[in-house]
Protein backbone atom coordinates (compact mmCIF):
# COMPACT_ATOMS: atom_id res chain seq x y z
CA UNK A 1 0.00 0.00 0.00
CA UNK A 2 1.44 3.15 -1.23
CA UNK A 3 1.84 5.91 1.23
CA UNK A 4 0.80 9.78 0.98
CA UNK A 5 3.74 11.23 0.35
CA UNK A 6 3.76 8.33 -2.33
CA UNK A 7 1.03 9.24 -3.87
CA UNK A 8 1.07 13.39 -3.34
CA UNK A 9 4.75 14.99 -3.96
CA UNK A 10 4.24 18.04 -2.06
CA UNK A 11 3.23 16.08 0.88
CA UNK A 12 6.66 13.74 0.24
CA UNK A 13 8.66 17.34 -0.33
CA UNK A 14 6.78 18.91 3.08
CA UNK A 15 7.67 15.62 4.59
CA UNK A 16 11.72 15.82 3.69
CA UNK A 17 11.89 19.70 4.27
CA UNK A 18 10.74 18.35 7.94
CA UNK A 19 13.24 15.97 8.26
CA UNK A 20 16.22 18.54 7.13
CA UNK A 21 15.27 21.07 9.35
CA UNK A 22 15.34 18.59 12.30
CA UNK A 23 18.54 17.13 11.27
CA UNK A 24 19.97 20.34 11.94
CA UNK A 25 19.97 20.43 15.74
CA UNK A 26 22.38 18.46 16.48
CA UNK A 27 24.63 19.78 14.01
CA UNK A 28 27.15 21.64 16.14
CA UNK A 29 30.09 22.46 13.06
CA UNK A 30 27.14 24.14 10.79
CA UNK A 31 25.52 26.00 14.20
CA UNK A 32 29.40 26.81 14.92
CA UNK A 33 29.80 28.30 11.55
CA UNK A 34 26.12 29.85 11.57
CA UNK A 35 27.34 31.61 15.23
CA UNK A 36 30.64 32.77 13.00
CA UNK A 37 29.03 34.16 10.44
CA UNK A 38 26.53 36.07 12.25
CA UNK A 39 28.78 37.67 14.83
CA UNK A 40 30.96 38.73 11.52
CA UNK A 41 27.65 39.85 10.26
CA UNK A 42 27.09 42.22 13.43
CA UNK A 43 30.59 43.58 13.44
CA UNK A 44 30.40 44.89 10.04
CA UNK A 45 26.59 45.65 10.30
CA UNK A 46 25.53 44.03 7.35
CA UNK A 47 22.04 44.25 8.56
CA UNK A 48 22.05 48.18 7.53
CA UNK A 49 22.65 47.21 3.59
CA UNK A 50 19.09 46.58 3.00
CA UNK A 51 16.04 48.04 2.46
CA UNK A 52 12.36 47.19 1.70
CA UNK A 53 10.27 49.29 -0.59
CA UNK A 54 12.29 52.29 -0.43
CA UNK A 55 12.72 52.33 3.05
CA UNK A 56 15.72 51.17 5.17
CA UNK A 57 15.07 47.60 6.95
CA UNK A 58 17.66 46.94 9.38
CA UNK A 59 17.35 43.26 9.59
CA UNK A 60 18.49 39.87 7.75
CA UNK A 61 16.59 38.86 4.80
CA UNK A 62 16.22 34.79 6.46
CA UNK A 63 14.07 36.74 9.18
CA UNK A 64 12.32 38.73 6.78
CA UNK A 65 11.49 35.47 5.19
CA UNK A 66 10.29 34.14 7.82
CA UNK A 67 8.26 36.60 9.17
CA UNK A 68 6.86 36.73 5.29
CA UNK A 69 6.39 33.33 6.10
CA UNK A 70 4.57 33.70 9.52
CA UNK A 71 2.25 36.43 8.12
CA UNK A 72 1.18 34.30 5.20
CA UNK A 73 0.45 30.89 7.89
CA UNK A 74 -1.29 33.68 10.39
CA UNK A 75 -2.80 35.95 8.13
CA UNK A 76 -3.69 38.32 11.03
CA UNK A 77 -5.71 41.68 10.79
CA UNK A 78 -3.59 43.70 13.29
CA UNK A 79 0.27 43.34 13.35
CA UNK A 80 1.20 45.22 16.66
CA UNK A 81 5.13 46.12 16.04
CA UNK A 82 7.27 48.01 18.60
CA UNK A 83 10.25 49.86 16.99
CA UNK A 84 9.89 51.71 13.74
CA UNK A 85 13.35 53.27 13.38
CA UNK A 86 13.68 54.08 9.16
CA UNK A 87 10.55 52.38 8.62
CA UNK A 88 11.25 49.80 6.39
CA UNK A 89 10.18 46.67 8.61
CA UNK A 90 6.63 48.31 9.54
CA UNK A 91 6.21 48.95 5.45
CA UNK A 92 7.27 45.18 5.14
CA UNK A 93 4.61 43.90 7.31
CA UNK A 94 2.26 45.92 5.87
CA UNK A 95 2.74 44.99 1.99
CA UNK A 96 2.52 41.83 3.29
CA UNK A 97 -0.62 42.31 5.18
CA UNK A 98 -1.67 43.70 1.44
CA UNK A 99 -0.44 40.86 -0.44
CA UNK A 100 -2.62 38.77 1.79
CA UNK A 101 -5.80 40.87 1.27
CA UNK A 102 -5.19 40.53 -2.56
CA UNK A 103 -5.29 36.84 -1.95
CA UNK A 104 -8.35 36.59 -0.08
CA UNK A 105 -7.07 38.07 3.53
CA UNK A 106 -8.57 40.22 5.68
CA UNK A 107 -9.10 43.19 3.77
CA UNK A 108 -8.53 46.12 6.51
CA UNK A 109 -5.88 43.92 7.90
CA UNK A 110 -2.97 47.09 9.40
CA UNK A 111 -0.10 47.50 11.31
CA UNK A 112 0.17 49.25 14.52
CA UNK A 113 3.41 50.46 15.27
CA UNK A 114 5.27 51.87 18.55
CA UNK A 115 8.14 54.12 19.00
CA UNK A 116 9.18 56.39 21.31
CA UNK A 117 11.31 58.97 18.71
CA UNK A 118 9.84 58.98 15.85
CA UNK A 119 12.17 61.47 13.95
CA UNK A 120 10.70 63.86 11.50
CA UNK A 121 11.90 62.47 8.35
CA UNK A 122 10.97 59.04 8.41
CA UNK A 123 7.55 60.03 9.35
CA UNK A 124 7.01 61.44 6.37
CA UNK A 125 8.43 59.37 4.51
CA UNK A 126 6.65 56.36 6.06
CA UNK A 127 3.10 58.80 5.39
CA UNK A 128 3.90 59.36 1.94
CA UNK A 129 4.76 55.67 1.46
CA UNK A 130 1.96 53.63 -1.05
CA UNK A 131 1.73 51.18 2.24
CA UNK A 132 0.91 53.98 4.34
CA UNK A 133 -2.97 53.53 4.13
CA UNK A 134 -2.41 50.32 6.71
CA UNK A 135 -0.40 51.62 9.06
CA UNK A 136 -1.11 53.82 12.23
CA UNK A 137 2.07 55.19 14.42
CA UNK A 138 1.85 55.98 18.12
CA UNK A 139 4.99 58.22 19.16
CA UNK A 140 5.87 57.06 23.30
CA UNK A 141 7.49 54.69 25.70
CA UNK A 142 6.23 51.06 24.42
CA UNK A 143 6.10 50.75 28.31
CA UNK A 144 3.84 53.45 29.24
CA UNK A 145 0.47 53.05 30.29
CA UNK A 146 -0.64 55.69 27.90
CA UNK A 147 0.84 54.04 24.93
CA UNK A 148 -0.15 50.09 26.13
CA UNK A 149 -3.73 51.31 26.76
CA UNK A 150 -4.13 52.52 23.02
CA UNK A 151 -2.41 49.47 21.74
CA UNK A 152 -4.90 47.20 23.55
CA UNK A 153 -8.34 49.44 22.32
CA UNK A 154 -7.08 49.09 19.21
CA UNK A 155 -6.75 45.14 19.40
CA UNK A 156 -10.45 44.94 20.92
CA UNK A 157 -12.73 42.90 17.94
CA UNK A 158 -9.50 41.55 16.23
CA UNK A 159 -9.60 37.98 14.93
CA UNK A 160 -6.01 37.14 14.83
CA UNK A 161 -2.76 39.45 16.28
CA UNK A 162 0.50 39.15 15.70
CA UNK A 163 3.05 40.99 17.74
CA UNK A 164 6.74 41.88 17.00
CA UNK A 165 8.89 43.26 19.58
CA UNK A 166 11.97 45.02 18.28
CA UNK A 167 12.97 48.47 20.40
CA UNK A 168 14.91 48.48 23.17
CA UNK A 169 16.87 45.52 24.01
CA UNK A 170 17.44 45.41 27.85
CA UNK A 171 15.95 43.03 30.15
CA UNK A 172 13.52 44.80 31.70
CA UNK A 173 12.37 46.80 28.63
CA UNK A 174 11.28 43.55 26.86
CA UNK A 175 9.70 42.21 29.61
CA UNK A 176 7.90 44.76 30.29
CA UNK A 177 6.41 44.89 26.61
CA UNK A 178 5.94 41.02 26.96
CA UNK A 179 3.77 41.62 29.78
CA UNK A 180 1.89 44.29 28.00
CA UNK A 181 1.73 43.16 24.31
CA UNK A 182 2.43 39.42 24.47
CA UNK A 183 -1.38 38.44 25.64
CA UNK A 184 -2.71 40.03 22.66
CA UNK A 185 -1.50 37.45 20.61
CA UNK A 186 -4.31 35.23 19.11
CA UNK A 187 -3.97 31.36 19.59
CA UNK A 188 -1.69 30.25 16.68
CA UNK A 189 0.04 33.37 16.37
CA UNK A 190 3.12 34.30 17.34
CA UNK A 191 4.77 37.03 19.62
CA UNK A 192 8.30 37.50 18.02
CA UNK A 193 11.18 38.77 19.87
CA UNK A 194 13.61 40.11 18.16
CA UNK A 195 17.56 40.96 18.44
CA UNK A 196 17.85 37.68 21.41
CA UNK A 197 20.94 37.10 19.56
CA UNK A 198 22.84 39.17 21.76
CA UNK A 199 22.91 36.96 24.16
CA UNK A 200 25.13 34.99 22.51
CA UNK A 201 27.99 37.63 21.30
CA UNK A 202 30.88 39.06 23.01
CA UNK A 203 30.17 41.39 25.61
CA UNK A 204 32.23 44.18 24.14
CA UNK A 205 29.44 43.97 20.80
CA UNK A 206 27.51 47.07 21.90
CA UNK A 207 30.14 49.40 24.10
CA UNK A 208 27.25 52.18 23.64
CA UNK A 209 24.69 50.13 24.16
CA UNK A 210 22.67 49.37 27.74
CA UNK A 211 22.10 46.00 26.88
CA UNK A 212 24.82 42.58 26.70
CA UNK A 213 24.86 38.87 27.57
CA UNK A 214 23.08 38.95 30.48
CA UNK A 215 20.65 42.06 30.21
CA UNK A 216 18.70 41.64 26.98
CA UNK A 217 15.28 39.76 24.88
CA UNK A 218 16.46 36.26 25.69
CA UNK A 219 16.99 36.31 29.26
CA UNK A 220 13.77 38.18 28.98
CA UNK A 221 11.82 35.69 26.72
CA UNK A 222 13.37 33.26 29.43
CA UNK A 223 12.12 34.77 32.67
CA UNK A 224 8.62 35.24 30.33
CA UNK A 225 7.99 31.56 29.69
CA UNK A 226 8.50 30.28 33.18
CA UNK A 227 5.09 31.87 33.81
CA UNK A 228 3.08 31.55 31.02
CA UNK A 229 2.81 28.63 29.17
CA UNK A 230 0.32 29.68 26.74
CA UNK A 231 3.60 30.34 24.90
CA UNK A 232 5.97 27.57 23.25
CA UNK A 233 9.62 28.62 21.54
CA UNK A 234 9.54 27.73 17.87
CA UNK A 235 12.01 25.11 17.98
CA UNK A 236 11.85 24.32 14.01
CA UNK A 237 11.92 27.91 13.15
CA UNK A 238 15.15 27.99 15.13
CA UNK A 239 16.56 24.96 13.64
CA UNK A 240 16.10 25.90 9.82
CA UNK A 241 16.73 29.68 10.14
CA UNK A 242 20.38 28.88 11.57
CA UNK A 243 21.48 32.51 10.94
CA UNK A 244 18.44 34.44 12.56
CA UNK A 245 18.86 37.10 15.02
CA UNK A 246 15.80 35.89 16.99
CA UNK A 247 16.76 32.64 18.17
CA UNK A 248 14.78 31.59 21.01
CA UNK A 249 12.54 34.47 20.07
CA UNK A 250 9.69 32.97 17.63
CA UNK A 251 7.04 32.85 20.44
CA UNK A 252 4.26 30.69 19.33
CA UNK A 253 0.72 30.90 21.09
CA UNK A 254 0.08 27.52 21.42
CA UNK A 255 -3.41 28.05 24.10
Amino acid sequence: MMTQAANNPIVAFEEEKSALIESYENDAAWKKVSGDWLRTAFEKKYMYNFSFMGRPIIQTPVDMIALHEIIWDVQPDLIVEAGIAHGGSIIFSAAMLELNAACGGPADASVLAIDIDIRAHNRAAIENHPMAKRITMLEGSSTSQEIIQQVHDAAKGKKKVLVILDSNHTHEHVMAELEAYAPLTSVGSYCIVFDTIVEDLPADMWPDRPWSPGDNPKTAVWEYLKSHPEFEIDKQMDNKLMISVAPNGYLKRVK
